[in-house]
């Protein structure tokens, strides 16, 4: 029986080392973010250091604090209550960064023990000289699942040359301040996320696979949000092995793998002899991938995340549920196309190449910035392969640093996610409290100060100090920055909608139109109602004008008239007018009988007359009659 199991553990190990295509060269990408050292002066500076695939990075984001380095315990490997030691940090003090050396126990308990005693970050110093790797957890250690669901904090491997300078610095007594980013650690070129899931559908592969299931369950809202909204473009991946050519006829391979030895996958159980076997794994994936080629050909990728929660839920192992009939069930329930699906399949037995898995083992094989894919499950983020805790929160705040700032969707600015940095003080940009307006803006890596636009209206400005309206439509925001009041009904304004115009004072006031417009007193400074026989009466923006007796102010020639005079001139222009409009309707009709009278008689004379000589307008009439002679 031990040489059984050991047997398999070797086969294993060797299908494991062999998912790579013979004609490619293995390159494992280590992500990395910049630790930066303000001080002491002497090692000021920015290094490298490899983000831990464990706890949870503040991608995104910036954290700084200051290196402890414990006295006892310094590789971490025990509890640090059992021996005194506490890293939380005191109020207002910066947060505390344990640096640990490395060895003796895995990288994820010793972070887990100094987070245990208050570190908000660790840094774990490498004990050899090699390029930075990634810490990764253990794949076996049941023990371990607990602790590193519970990771919260980010950790860092550093080059053992820089730990030695930070060992040094702080033994001399200085105090060492670093700040870890991660702002720079995803791309962010534009508005639209691109990222993959390398992931698999056994259940019953230990701790990574059960996280793995409830990342998926947990992320699947975020996500479909994402994806509807056109923020996101996700892709799901699936890693398949294939069995070498001298093992492909062996028991193993075929239990293992379809396509005559070209896919494979493990053992779920690690029991070639019951249970499940790799190629109903394999099978599976295949599933997979062509649920989400068929949802994405009807415009509906993430139908994707629906199908795969459903199907953990519907078609576990341990009930004996993994099977074609249960995924059958499932996919009919979401309407989806399960001919199509089976047809994207095609047949497991064939000894040649299925497209769906062919193109899936070649997508391994890393390209560009982003490395192979070793790590299962894994996450690619803008073509930069995520490393930290597969967690819903984790994995939305690395998504929503790919994104172009300011263009982050609003599912990346709830509380969740970050915090608002425009509630406090504003964020120190330009603010009108009384038009509560604001030009501060939160976006995902921090707030940015932009004048903003409002109602249709462009403020123009730096966004820190000073923002104003421009253009048309700048009264109608806060009456364009300009001096406005009302009293008893009657508003006055500064404003005006004119582009580049200036506040200024209307008629009846003057100031500077901004702070203050103030009323003229017209009557005192002499400038209305200044007849012999007026009386003047400022009032708020204008003047009122009245005249003795029974006299009326004409206001356009400031004088005052006889009431009755004015009547009397009234009455007559009426009479002129009708008088006039009489006259030249009289006038008008003897013009038009005159016309037609002198025609009427020029015609009859006409008549008359060339009865007995021709007229000039007439040929001369012929004579038939001749003369006798006597």
């Amino acid at each position: 029986m031990v040489l059984k199991r050991q047997s398999l553990n070797l086969f294993l190990g060797f299908l494991l080392t062999s998912f790579i295509t013979p004609r490619s060269i293995a390159r494992f990408v280590v992500e990395k973010n910049s630790l930066r050292v303000t001080s002491p002066d002497k090692i000021k500076g920015t290094y490298d250091c490899a983000i831990g695939n464990f706890g949870i990075p503040q991608y995104g984001g910036s954290m700084a604090g200051a290196v402890v380095y414990p006295k006892d315990n310094k590789k971490g490997c025990k509890e640090f209550d059992g021996f005194g030691i506490s890293f939380h940090s005191k109020p207002g003090a910066l947060p505390t960064f344990v640096l640990v050396d490395r060895g003796d126990c895995f990288f994820a308990l010793k972070v887990w023990n100094a987070q245990k005693a208050g570190a908000s970050a660790v840094l774990v110093a490498d004990d050899m000289e090699e390029p930075l790797i990634t810490m990764d957890t253990p794949a076996e250690d049941v023990s371990s699942a607990q602790y590193i669901e519970n990771i919260t904090i980010p950790s860092a491997l550093i080059e053992k040359t820089f730990s030695e300078k930070l060992k040094k610095a702080l033994s001399n007594g200085d105090m060492v301040n670093v700040n870890l980013d991660w702002r720079e650690a995803v791309p962010h070129p534009d508005d639209r996320v691109e990222y993959e899931l390398w992931t698999n559908s056994n259940d019953e592969c230990g701790v990574k696979c059960d996280m793995l299931m409830e990342f998926v369950k947990d992320f699947r809202g975020a996500a479909q949000i994402l994806e509807k909204g056109g923020y996101t473009q996700f892709t799901p991946h699936y890693i398949t092995w294939f069995c070498p050519r001298a093992f492909t006829l062996s028991r193993q391979c075929k239990s293992q793998c379809i396509n005559h030895g070209r896919y494979c996958a493990p053992d779920p159980d690690q029991d070639f002899s019951s249970g499940y076997d790799g190629k109903d794994v394999v099978l599976e994936n295949l599933r997979q991938l062509c649920v989400f080629k068929v949802a994405n050909e009807a415009k509906k990728p993430w139908v994707w995340w629906d199908y795969v929660t459903d199907f953990q839920i519907r078609c576990p192992m341990k009930e004996k549920k993994y099977n074609k009939e249960c995924a059958d069930a499932v996919i009919k329930s979401f309407g989806l196309d399960g001919i199509k699906i089976d047809k994207c399949m095609g047949n497991p037995d064939t000894d040649s190449d299925n497209p769906v898995l062919k193109e899936e083992q070649d997508a391994q094989v890393g390209k560009g910035s982003r490395g192979d894919v070793t790590i299962l499950p894994t996450l690619v983020v803008n073509n930069h392969q995520y490393r930290g805790k597969l967690e819903k929160g984790a994995v939305l705040k690395a998504i929503c640093s790919g994104f172009e700032e300011t263009t982050e969707p609003a599912v990346c600015l709830s509380g969740d996610v970050e915090t608002n940095e425009c509630l406090d003080n504003n964020g120190g940009c330009w603010q009108d409290k009384i038009a509560n307006i604001t030009a501060c803006r939160d976006t995902f890596r921090g707030r940015v100060c932009e004048c903003p636009l409002v109602d249709g209206v462009q403020f123009k400005g730096d966004g820190y100090r000073h923002c104003e309206v421009s253009g048309s439509g700048r009264c109608k925001i806060n009456n364009g920055g300009c001096w406005h009041e009302s009293r008893d009904g009657h508003t006055f304004s500064a404003c005006s909608d004119v582009d580049g115009a200036k506040c200024q004072c209307p008629p009846g006031f003057k100031g500077d139109g901004v702070k203050s417009c103030v009323d003229v007193d017209e009557c005192k400074e002499r400038k209305a109602c200044q007849c012999p026989a007026c009386s003047c009466k400022d009032t708020w923006g204008s003047y009122e004008c009245s005249c003795s007796g029974d006299l009326l102010y004409i206001r356009d020639q400031d004088t005052c008239i006889s009431k009755s005079g004015a009547e009397v001139k009234s009455a007559w222009t009426v009479v002129w007018v009708i008088f006039i409009g009489l006259a030249m309707i009289v006038g008008g009709g003897y013009l038009v009988y005159r016309h037609k009278l002198r025609s009427y008689m020029d015609s009859e004379i006409r008549a008359i007359m060339a009865q007995y000589m021709p007229l000039d307008s007439q040929a001369e009439v012929p004579n038939h009659f001749h003369e006798e002679r006597a």
